[in-house]
């Protein structure tokens, strides 16, 4: 399928644009590149990043915090992150700080507490991202504000906020929630409905739905675009970043993958058909810096003489050799000898923790396990993943809805019984705050853990910085279950924390790429696991083109700028290093799951082909 290049100024740009999809698929530097070329054309431009593991600083070169910042090297184009740590402590000093000196150190502590919980820093963060679309006097001076968002589950739980809130509020008669009196919500009522208006207006918003020319990715893109439509956000389009295209007939690693990319796009035929539809092609270089981000979208064919970025004469073709990494069997050696506990991949979206997630779940099962294969990722891709059933391996999906709706039905069953009409009601009310689920969710999630002291646990985890929030804000949610649910919370809850901080007991393994953003974001990850005193096991390099024996340029040059990022992990970041090949059939079914996880270093397992017959 023959699509045309993206070009933003051309498709009729409007004022507010969000680029969203499947993590890893290049949201960040396509909506930074977007962001370039509207500002070289003239245009005044607001560059915002909605996700908590943003590497937006990285790509832009220029150091940003939660209020804008000019990036340096191009007039018209400034950049924030929203934080959403910083945003709540801002939040609750709008609510307490006008109180001081008016009311007691008692009460004033009492407010304090009642808003240290995750709900406030979720609230927070969302009045940033609605005060930027919502409030017209926060975004006066600017021609267009674009959002690179958090990966695609978490984009749609922030615009489905807008709509949330805004009915909560319409429903609310206490005057209280989970986040304490509505006063603080209640100021901003007419920014959530400007904010819903806005999301729905295709002559101000539009929805730029990212995808690479993977099966997966371009699934999610169609999952997405049906939920934003349900939610009024209608004007959207697609684009396919990294498609490939080869002249070498012979190379069977060029010509598997731009088979991969065009069966995908066959397969995606109709829904690609349905909304404008545009390509990237795949780049040598990583996309790092302005000169990057000008040539990600130059309008000119790929380039095979394209140059790698910066690479060093020690790592030149032909004068290196790789260090020292492990197969992924040796690491579920180590993994398989305590008998049970929870493994959990963690990283950047994209990256593959789904897949390694499955591998290490099959390799366990085949050698007689019990295993249990779980995820907290709201896009949920590991029953495509596994694709078949193993013997002794169990699948399950944290699901926010219904473990929302258990959860109430649950707390009006301990609570409700002992209250007259009027607390019932009250009651009600506060569990149809949006703040319940992420209350539900994390009760699950440390249900699924407790799991680990009968068996196997593997946890394919969410994308990074809302795994992070998740781990952080454990002790705020426990502080909030044990109000909703009246004190009493079972032990899987009280023992959490400790579970994770425990070696014994849990596993940590950091799945990246060998590129500069994965890993940079991945040894940011491990920083902020050894401060919540979380030792990982090893990192895992997924998706390696080394010694894949291409003579495609662009595939050389791909390969060769892994180089240095390889030396990286495994002489200044990881314990370990397990080393997992490209393939060029996407594992999918325990026969290549199993095989992925015993691929060694020096096998060209990415050139042979695969009869995808074989795992059914």
């Amino acid at each position: 399928m023959i699509l045309p290049l993206y070009r933003p100024e051309a498709a009729g740009t409007t004022r507010f644009l969000f680029f969203t999809g499947k993590g890893g698929v290049g949201k960040t530097s396509l909506s930074c590149a977007c962001a370039l070329r509207l500002a070289r054309a003239g245009r005044r431009v607001l560059l915002v990043s909605t996700d908590p593991a943003s590497n937006l600083d990285e790509v832009l070169g220029t150091a940003l915090s939660n209020r804008p910042t000019v990036v340096v090297g191009v007039p018209g184009l400034e950049a924030l992150n929203i934080n959403p740590v910083a945003a709540a402590e801002a939040y609750r000093e709008r609510l307490i700080g006008p109180m001081r000196g008016l009311l007691p150190e008692s009460a004033l502590r009492s407010m304090q507490e009642q808003l240290s919980g995750s709900c406030t820093v979720e609230i927070a963060a969302f009045d940033e991202f609605a005060s930027l679309i919502g409030d017209p006097t926060v975004s006066t001076g600017y021609d267009h504000i674009i959002f690179d968002t958090a990966p695609t589950g978490h984009t749609l739980r922030l615009m489905s906020l807008a709509r949330a809130w805004d009915q909560f509020l319409d429903s609310n008669t206490s005057g209280t929630s989970c986040l304490g009196p509505l006063a603080g919500l209640e100021k901003q009522r007419g920014i959530y409905e400007a904010t819903v208006r806005t999301l729905g207006d295709a002559a101000l918003t539009t929805l730029v739905l990212v995808s690479r020319p993977q099966v997966s990715a371009l699934r999610e893109a169609e999952r997405t675009s049906a939920e934003l439509r349900a939610l009024g956000v209608g004007n959207q389009q697609l684009v396919v970043n990294g498609t490939f295209e080869t002249a070498c007939q012979d190379d069977g690693v060029a010509q598997a993958m731009q088979k991969r990319g065009r069966d995908a796009m066959a397969a995606a035929a109709s829904f690609m058909q349905s909304v404008p539809s545009f390509s990237v092609p795949l780049r040598a270089m990583n996309i790092l810096g302005l000169a990057g981000l000008q040539a990600l979208l130059d309008e000119t064919p790929v380039v095979r003489g394209e140059a790698p970025v910066l690479l060093d004469e020690a790592v030149a073709r032909g004068a290196w050799s790789a260090p020292a990494m492990e197969c992924l069997e040796d690491v579920v050696d180590q993994i398989e000898r305590q008998g049970h506990g929870v493994i959990m991949t963690m990283g950047k979206g994209g990256v593959g923790k789904t897949t390694v997630a499955a591998a290490i779940a099959v390799a366990l099962a085949r050698r007689g396990q019990a295993v249990h294969l779980s995820t907290t990722d709201p896009a949920a891709h590991v029953a495509q993943t596994l694709a078949g059933e193993v013997e002794g391996l169990t699948l399950s999906r944290i699901d926010p809805a219904a473990e929302t709706a258990a959860y109430q039905a649950e707390v009006m069953r301990a609570q409700g019984a002992a209250m007259d009409d009027a607390g019932r009601s009250l009651l009600e009310e506060d569990l149809r705050s949006p703040c319940t689920e992420e209350i539900a969710v994390f009760r699950a999630f440390a249900r699924e853990v407790a799991q680990g002291v009968e068996r196997f646990v593997v946890l394919d985890t969410a994308p990074t910085g809302h795994t992070l929030l998740l781990l952080d804000a454990s002790e705020a949610y426990h502080r909030e279950l044990e109000r909703q649910a009246g004190g009493s919370q079972a032990g899987d809850v009280v023992n959490l924390l400790g579970r994770l901080r425990d070696p014994a007991f849990t596993r940590v393994l950091i799945v990246t790429l060998p590129e500069a953003t994965p890993v940079h974001e991945a040894a940011m990850l491990q920083a902020d696991l050894r401060r919540a005193h979380i030792e990982p096991l090893a990192w895992v390099i997924n998706q390696s083109l080394l010694n894949c024996g291409s003579c495609d340029q662009l595939l050389q040059r791909r390969e060769d700028s892994e180089h240095r990022y390889l030396v990286e992990v495994v002489e200044r970041h990881a314990a370990r290093t397990v080393w997992l090949p490209w393939q060029a059939i996407e594992p999918t079914g325990p026969a290549a799951l199993a095989r992925l996880a015993a691929s060694r270093l020096g096998e060209r397992g990415a050139v042979d082909p695969v009869d995808p017959a074989a795992d059914g």
